[in-house]
């Protein structure tokens, strides 16, 4: 073989040496089996009885001290480093290769040079220059010759470990450094080249012991230690030899540990370490191998467990180990297990254990205590978070008390959790010692008295050697014991030893038989113990069992076969939404937004206008077939859009995935949409994601099943950095995915919420793992949740009978054939009868008999969960076969439930589902396991974990009695129990049931009344658009009650006839139900009711409340909707009912386990798992105190979680696919409102007189006649909505009582009415906006910068100020070119103005856009609205404010006020507005007259525009008498009025404000003489001398409008045009919030209306508010107690001079300016008069030309106290007018702050 060391080898060796080769491969999980030729080249000591065989050069290399058993190296060893490389010794390297010949002659063998001469130390060369190959790394290396010394090295990284301790590749390569020699591939030879000069073997992990790293000065020094040893020593592996493996010890003995669910598995059960003939450690591409030992043991002779504690925490820090006497030794006796049935395992303590000999695979050594004494490792911050400080750390000696307690108290078929005696040292170490210390003399003396009261079933064994000497003692008594004594053993024996420090030492051996072979198993995976299920079935070693339960032959005496039913199903139910799961998908929503809200530009909601969804499903077929069922019934493709209603059923397979070797290529495809759509927000569901979180590279193929496929899908590059692309992950146990490395935020999870408001309709309450274990209280004689005790004796014997095999299959044995012989039992044996179980006695009566008394052969299903493939299988076929023999064939199905496979059903029951389903097409299967409904059946689901199908709510019996200490982690054990989860009837259970006396079944007429109301309707409009998808999406027969994978069972009738024909198909299932607690009576077959529950063997006709359930079917037979719906029942083994059903409280429960087994405890001491709280508090636990493994997905996870990852977490079967489909439904809705605006939507308020302009008109001229105009009379009344609650003095519809009017007016004004559009392409938006057409318009260019912006001040006089006034522009550089500068380019001259005659098509208006507190949310964003055309737009802020539009808006030109108008209203902006305009126009007149241009030709106009205008829209007469209704752009809008013939001539042209009812009015005459408000295109050339009241804060418009029409200019409003104004609440006026100016409290202070004034010099509490707002606001809503006789009193208005003030829409305005067009007003009575701020033009003359009535009102304002009296005198008022000292008032401001004075007076 090209190897000389070992010697020849007779073919008995070879062939026995390859048997067991292959046996091991076929156990090992790592599919790297050990190769055969090392076995038997490179370990010639391992088989003594063949040393003869073996050539001379052996005996020559063999040490005088080895022995058959012992190590190569038995020496002593000096640390646990020397042992540990002893683990890691390479197998490919020759054997004993230190005992090779000298070095060559004339090499150099200079300590720290290399043969060749070079200097190899560190500080030689650290300043040298290495060149290191691509892959290598340098490391120092140790020479004992010269410790003071590194050697430098460069090594290849993969013979290297990671920073874990693993992943190190067996062997080594290697290059010198110093002579450049390359390609040594034996670390012997490397060191004989470095010259280390060893007198031990050489091994890389003894030797090569740092990395290298270059400093800051560039220099190479000494970096990180090599992490050889997983950051702690390694357990019990073995050396370089073992003992002969012997059937015990070979994997066929995979006895040696059966499953349970702690962890690790002992050396013949693990396939993760090498294989069964190996002696060594595993290689380290088995990524199985954990050394997690926490303490420090010796190598040992062989492999002793490979451990894997999935319950061990890795603990930090590596442990100093102690030193070892090579006599230490154990030597296992022969045929321990076979003699005495026991295979022991060893509980790892305190202190060192020996190296073990001989017979190691009957011993099992658990690491699964250990964590719980290392207290003393705690650091100081964990010890602190507990609450506690060093002083609480417990003595070794009350350690061992405290384990003698604990083992004492356990029942016989009772096995210590980790997790239990964790809290117990809690709680001891929380109380702090309550006595004197027990000292090491003590303490034997204590620890025997302790074990005493456990009657004989713990002892304590003494050892003063050694613990390897009470090992010895106890096993050698074990070995000795005869048969019949051996039930006199202990369960548990504690060996103490003092050590001659004075140290006590101690670990237990457990040799109770139930209890060792329980934690031999639980040391298993789950994937490990099916692996060996698996090999004990293919290698026979069940053939003694089979042939055990061979004993009874089946006779063929049975024929009755099953009629043949038909019934109609008709109807079908719509998919319907319930609370539960609609509050969890607004939550979902509302998760979404937060994401898009944190700034953290994770997520841009805004630039979505679709959803896209892809669901990921664990590889089930059935899984696969009912989510495409809810997707189909719940009609989310059509709702989304994304698919046509004809095509969504066929299209609806397309969103779901099964995670299968198929799956990258559909994520492929997923991806390439998610990329090509950037619009589309896409939403990855990760359903049921805690199924397989295995990482992409541990992945492997595991049990049949792929691995780490959800890893490389849900985790890709390309998924994490799509922007538009969001991940849901969904699981009813998430603990798996709430680690310390958890990809997902706290802030990202949403749990299931428990509260009973939001049950589902229909009284159906959820029945969970709670409810079940709370179930045990209610005092049942049969309980839903139960042990079948006599099974467990059954199972008892047969396992000590047996000890070879893994329990499951003696399990699955007994199993089959208890069903076997009931089917005889109830046929043609009842003399069998004694030999069942009454459990399952019950359920096959059940399962017989019900079908029989149904008129249409309605029966239960029973689940029966074997986890073996090949057990279900061979159970499918035994039943099968059992059945058909007794001719019950026709009687009732036998289905295997396997994920990779489809259902198979005979012909005969798919005819019956058919008949049932009143289903034409012949072709229908059933694809579900809810579409077999009604069906009689056992379904045998296999598979290593439940994948979350949804049953039938016929199920009635989940047999879970094969789930027993193997599932010992919280996600294992409760998605077991999961499956018998569903909605019940509140009333069956006791403590929400009715009241005593109250007829429990509702009458026809209730339930009609009742299940036809509509319980769930949607009123919100983001629950679910229209859509005709639940129509257009049904299935023939199919009915789905909310769609969920874990559905309520919500059926709703839509009609009377349709519950008629549902209540005679019910009828035939089961007589109705009331609640008995005495289910285990007899009961006649016609009796009228049916007991609570299944009963016992003693029922012949058991009841059937099972076909009462609610299923979470989305298809079933409705002849059980009207029954009352009851909880299933769960048979458990007694290992998993005690967990479920604590007897007493302080019991370990489920939910005190491990989470799951891909995560470890971070800390052996923890608080207790606060089960009883919610799962967002459950979350933070498991974050705080749970790892990932390395095998997980999250173990080297990105240090912060995903922005765009979100976590649904709910009960199993509570409804989750129902809540996450309608979340996509709701989001989509919601992009489409991002996409929707409010707009106001409101009629113009009422004429008094008839408008002639409101003529019908079929068509008009397109722009209006000068001449017409003129014609026209001006409206004088503002009509536009708003005005609607202005003031009640002059509304015509007042309130019916004058209270309830003065009321409205003074409290808040009510919300206006709003409706919501759709945006336009031409709508204008705000800054939240964003698309790939206008980015560049509101967004900076990537290297621009705030500086690119130019800064240019604007200074001219204003004639209405009397003083100069300076603006700021702010000019980004772009838009210079609208703006003329002087010649050096510094100074603003002008903005340019096109000409009149232009015709380039090109905008001439400006637009002015005045914007307070809106920078976010004004719709300052025109691009769309002009089409992207060149335009001049300006935002007039304040100056306060420039900061933050700038930052908003960087490429807008912005015109900045003085700061004088920082606390100013609107009407400053726009009076500034207007007078830079004119000046500009000035300006420019001059400036192109000096080109040789007329000054009238220069363009007058400028447009003033609201910042919430949104929408334009173009009415056209319709073909009906209506209006159509067309959106356009501002652009075109703007374009026709400034083409307008002789617009010159125009003063202000505008539009009309838009509302729904213009749509269905006749058209109105195209052009109107009106108020023009929101956006005006103003003349500012005509209206020179006409000025914006700048004080104003509201009715600007208005007021300057009546200024305009009373100076003869022409308004125009074009009709055939209208704006839609946005909703915006916040910004504008709305911003001044009215309070007191010195807040003495911190609560805000509501401030009345009718505070806004006080009388001057009062002590009224003075507001901080400008004067002119409280001024305004006052008037707004108090005015009629300044005007009473104004009130409800149109005839008599009141007579405002020269301003317009909000008093209605009907205010009489004059104008005192000479030749002033003013109404007649011949013949009214004023009932007030208004002068406010009057000038020089109101005299005393003008006044007396009015009339008023006696008593009318006077209301005279002024800006102080002095000119309101010089007014008052001036105008004469006191001839006419009747003034009191008490009726001068002033707005409520401060003096600093200018109020204003008015004073009141009554008309004589």
């Amino acid at each position: 073989m090209g190897n000389s060391y070992a010697g020849q080898l007779k073919s008995a060796r070879f062939e026995e040496a390859l048997h067991n080769s292959i046996e091991a491969s076929l156990r090992s999980s790592g599919g790297d089996p050990q190769p055969v030729f090392t076995q038997l080249y490179l370990e010639p000591d391992q088989y003594p009885s063949n040393l003869q065989d073996i050539k001379p050069k052996i005996d020559l290399s063999m040490r005088p001290d080895l022995s058959s058993h012992v190590l190569v190296n038995c020496k002593s060893s000096n640390s646990i480093d020397d042992m540990d490389d002893e683990d890691d010794s390479d197998t490919s390297s020759p054997p004993l290769p230190y005992l090779q010949g000298p070095p060559p002659d004339g090499c150099c063998t200079v300590d720290g040079f290399c043969q060749a001469g070079k200097d190899l130390r560190l500080v030689s060369m650290a300043t040298e220059s290495i060149e290191v190959p691509t892959g290598f790394e340098l490391v120092g290396a140790k020479s004992p010759s010269i410790p003071e010394h590194i050697l430098v090295c460069a090594v290849d990284k993969r013979f290297l470990p990671d920073e874990n301790g693993k992943n190190a590749l067996l062997g080594f390569s290697g290059n010198c450094v110093g002579c450049g020699e390359k390609g040594f591939r034996y670390f012997t030879e490397f060191s004989n080249h470095i010259n280390l000069k060893l007198s031990t073997q050489p091994k890389k992990q003894k030797h090569l012991k740092y990395y290298l790293v270059k400093n800051s000065q560039g220099g190479l020094c000494k970096g990180t230690l090599i992490c050889w040893k997983d950051c702690k020593t390694r357990p019990f592996s073995g050396s370089a030899s073992s003992s002969k493996p012997s059937s015990s010890s070979s994997l066929s003995s995979k006895e040696n540990g059966d499953t349970n669910g702690h962890s690790p598995s002992p050396f013949p059960l693990s396939g993760e370490s090498s294989s069964a003939m190996s002696s060594g450690p595993p290689k380290k591409r088995h990524r199985g191998w954990h050394p997690t030992s926490l303490v420090p043991v010796p190598a040992t002779a062989v492999p002793v467990p490979a451990i894997r504690p999935l319950t061990c925490s890795p603990v930090s820090g590596v442990i100093q180990p102690q030193p070892i006497t090579a006599g230490e030794t154990v030597i296992i006796p022969d045929n321990l297990l076979n003699s005495s049935g026991v295979r022991p395992v060893l509980l790892i303590g305190q202190g060192t254990l020996p190296y073990f000999f001989g017979n190691v695979g009957d011993l099992v050594v658990s690491p699964l205590l250990v964590s719980c004494y290392k207290g003393r490792e705690l650091n100081e911050k964990t010890l602190t978070s507990l609450g506690m400080s060093a002083s609480h750390l417990l003595t070794t000696e009350t350690m061992i008390l405290l384990t003698l307690q604990y083992l004492a108290r356990l029942g016989t078929e009772q096995i210590p959790l980790r997790e239990e005696f964790e809290q117990i040292i809690l709680k001891a170490m929380l109380c702090g010692p309550t006595g004197p210390p027990v000292s090491p003399a003590q303490l034997p003396w204590l620890a025997r008295m302790e074990a005493s009261v456990s009657g004989g079933c713990v002892q304590v064994l003494v050892s003063h050697g050694s613990l390897g000497e009470g090992i010895s003692e106890s096993l050698r008594s074990l070995s000795e014991t005869p048969p019949q004594q051996q039930q006199c053993l202990p369960n548990y024996v504690l060996i103490i030893c003092t050590s001659k420090s004075g140290a006590n030492e101690f670990c237990v051996l457990v040799l109770g038989k139930y209890q060792s072979r329980a934690l031999a198993e639980s040391m298993l995976t789950t994937n490990e113990f099916l692996k060996e299920i698996s090999y004990e079935l293919i290698t026979g070693k069940v053939s003694v069992l089979a042939s055990h339960f061979q004993s009874t032959s089946l006779g063929d005496n049975m024929d009755k076969q099953l009629v043949r039913y038909q019934r109609k199903r008709k109807g079908d139910d719509g998919f319907q939404i319930h609370p539960p799961q609609l509050s969890v998908a607004r939550s979902l929503l509302s998760q979404v937004c937060a994401i898009a809200d944190s700034g953290s530009q994770s997520l841009d909601l805004g630039r979505f206008c679709k959803v896209d969804f892809l669901i990921l499903v664990p590889p089930s077929h059935v899984l696969v077939h009912q989510t495409v069922q809810r997707i189909q019934q719940s009609g989310v493709l059509i709702d989304l859009g994304i698919e046509e209603a004809s095509l969504a059923l066929q299209k609806s397979d397309k969103y779901v995935v099964r995670l299968d070797a198929e799956v990258h290529t559909k994520m492929e495809a997923f991806m390439r949409k998610v990329k090509q759509n950037p619009y589309t927000l896409f939403v990855l569901i990760h359903d049921n994601s805690h199924v397989d979180l295995t990482s992409a590279l541990s992945g492997s193929v595991c049990h049949g099943e792929l691995q780490g496929l959800a890893d490389r899908v849900v985790n890709c590059p390309e998924v994490l950095e799509a922007i538009n692309l969001l991940v849901l992950q969904v699981s009813c146990f998430p603990f798996t995915l709430q680690s310390r490395q958890s990809r997902i935020s706290t802030q990202n999870e949403v749990h299931w919420p428990n509260t009973d408001d939001l049950a589902s309709p229909k009284d159906l309450v959820y029945f969970g793992l709670k409810d079940y274990s709370s179930s045990l209280q209610w005092g049942v004689a049969s309980p839903i949740l139960r042990c079948d005790d006599a099974f467990e004796r059954m199972v008892k014997t047969l396992l000590e009978r047996h000890p070879h095999l893994h329990s499951m299959v003696i399990r699955s044995y007994l199993l089959i054939q208890q069903y076997t012989e009931a089917l005889m039992a109830l046929t043609a044996a009842p003399s069998l009868r004694d030999h069942v179980t009454p459990q399952t006695l019950a359920m096959v009566e059940d399962l017989l008999s019900v079908p029989g008394r149904s008129r249409h052969g309605c029966g239960h299903m029973l689940l029966v969960r074997v986890p073996s493939l090949q057990l279900a299988r061979l159970a499918q076929e035994r039943l099968e076969e059992a059945r058909d023999k007794l001719g019950l064939q026709y009687r009732f199905a036998v289905l295997l439930g396997s994920p990779a496979a489809e259902i198979s059903l005979p012909v005969h029951f798919c005819a019956r589902l058919r008949a049932w389903r009143g289903c034409k097409d012949e072709e229908w299967v059933p694809h579900s396991y809810e579409d077999l409904e009604g069906l009689p059946c056992i379904v045998i689901l296999t598979g290593k974990d439940p994948l979350g199908e949804t049953f039938p709510r016929s199920l009635k019996y989940c047999d879970l009695r094969l789930i027993d200490s193997s599932y010992l982690t919280r996600t294992a054990l409760e998605q077991e129990v999961g499956l018998a989860c569903s909605y019940v009837t509140r009333r069956v259970i006791p403590e929400m049931k009715t009241p005593v006396g109250r007829e429990e079944r509702p009458t026809d007429d209730e339930r009609i009344s009742g299940e036809t109301a509509d319980h769930d309707e949607l009123q919100m409009e983001l629950e679910r658009p229209p859509s005709n998808a639940s129509a257009a999406t049904r299935t023939s027969g199919s009915t789905t009650e909310n769609g969920v994978s874990s559905s309520s069972v919500l059926d709703k009738p839509s009609s009377h006839s349709e519950l008629s024909s549902s209540r005679n198909i019910m009828d035939s299932c089961s007589s109705p139900v009331r609640f008995k607690q005495e289910c285990d009576s007899q009961a006649p077959s016609s009796s009228a009711t049916s007991s609570f529950s299944s009963a016992s063997s003693s029922s012949s006709s058991s009841s059937s409340p099972g076909a009462q359930r609610p299923s979470q079917s989305t298809q079933a037979p409705r002849e059980c909707s009207r029954a009352q719906v009851f909880p299933r029942t769960a048979v458990l083994s007694r290992a998993a009912y005690a967990l479920l059903a604590p007897e007493a409280l302080g019991q370990p429960s489920s939910a005190s386990l491990l989470p799951h087994a891909d995560v470890a405890w971070s800390s052996p001491l923890r608080p207790p798992v606060p089960h009883a709280l919610g799962g967002a508090e459950q979350s933070l636990y498991y974050r705080q105190w749970t790892t990932a493994r390395q095998h997980h997905a999250d173990y080297e996870g990105p240090a912060v979680p995903h922005p765009r990852r979100l976590l649904l977490s709910g009960p199993p079967q509570v409804g989750k696919t129902g809540a996450y489909l309608q979340f996509l439904r709701i989001l989509f809705r919601m992009l489409i409102r991002l996409l929707e605006v409010d707009v106001y939507d409101e009629e113009e308020l009422e004429e008094d007189v008839q408008d002639k302009s409101k003529a019908p008109s079929a068509s008009g001229p397109q722009w209006p006649d000068v001449e017409d105009i003129r014609k026209l009379p001006f409206d004088l009344y503002p009509r536009d909505p708003k005005f609607r609650y202005a003031s009640p003095v002059y509304a015509d519809r007042m309130p019916k009582t004058l209270n309830a009017g003065i009321k409205l007016a003074e409290e808040e004004l009510p919300k206006r009415n709003t409706v919501s559009v759709r945006l336009s392409l031409f709508a204008a938006h705000n800054a939240f906006h964003r698309c790939e057409q206008c980015h560049h318009y509101s967004e900076p260019a990537p290297a621009a910068q705030l500086s690119d912006c130019t800064f240019h001040a604007f200074t001219f006089c204003s004639s209405m100020l009397g003083e100069e006034v300076q603006l700021h522009f702010i000019i980004p550089k772009a838009k210079e070119p609208h703006f003329v500068f002087s010649q050096q380019g510094s100074h603003l001259e002008s903005m340019r103005l096109p000409l009149i005659s232009d015709k380039s098509g090109m905008l001439k208006s400006p637009i002015f856009t005045p914007t307070t507190g809106r920078q976010e949310h004004g719709l300052l964003n025109i691009y769309h609205a002009m089409e992207g055309a060149e335009h001049l737009h300006i935002l007039v802020v304040k100056q306060y404010e420039m900061p933050l539009y700038r930052k908003y808006w960087p490429n807008h030109i912005l015109l900045v006020l003085p700061a004088m108008f920082n606390n100013s209203g609107v009407g400053a902006a726009r009076f500034m507005i207007k007078e830079l305009s004119y000046h500009n126009l000035e300006l420019e007149r001059n400036r192109q007259e000096e080109q040789g241009l007329k000054r009238q030709d220069v363009w007058p106009f400028i447009v003033m525009m609201d910042d919430s205008c949104v929408l334009w829209n173009a009415h056209q007469p319709g073909p009906e008498g209506n209006s159509e209704v067309m959106n356009v752009s501002l652009k075109s809008v703007l374009q026709h009025m400034e083409a307008t013939p002789k617009i010159s001539l125009y003063a202000m042209c505008g539009l009309r404000k838009w509302s729904s009812a213009l749509s269905s009015q006749a058209p109105t005459s195209p052009f109107s003489r009106c108020h023009l408000h929101d956006l005006i295109m103003l003349n500012v050339d005509l209206t020179q001398n006409v000025q914006y009241d700048l004080n104003r804060f509201t009715c600007e418009e208005v007021d300057f409008n009546l200024r305009a029409n009373s100076s003869g200019l022409l308004l125009c409003r074009f009709n055939r045009f209208s704006i839609m104004k946005k909703h915006i609440p916040i910004g504008g006026h709305k911003d001044f919030l009215i309070k007191p100016k010195l807040m003495r409290l911190e609560a805000p202070v509501r401030v009345c209306a009718s505070q806004y004034v006080c009388a001057p010099d009062s002590e009224h509490t003075l507001l901080s508010a400008p004067a002119q707002f409280l001024l305004e606001k006052f008037l707004q809503s108090c005015s009629h107690r300044l005007f009473p006789l104004a009130l409800c009193n149109s005839a008599n208005p009141v007579l405002s001079i020269d301003s317009y003030l909000n008093l209605g829409p009907q205010t009489c305005y004059m104008s005192s300016r000479p030749h002033s067009v003013n109404v007649d007003h011949q013949g009214v009575m004023f009932s007030g008069l208004l002068l406010y701020l009057c000038d020089s033009f109101v005299v005393s003359s003008l006044l007396k030309k009015f009339n008023f009535l006696k008593g009318a009102t006077l209301c005279v304002i002024c800006q102080d106290r002095s000119s309101l009296r010089q007014t008052i005198v001036r105008l004469e008022l006191e001839d006419e007018w009747q003034f009191r000292l008490r009726d001068e008032f002033q707005t409520a401001n401060c003096s600093e702050d200018r109020p204003l004075y008015f004073l009141t007076g009554r008309h004589i």
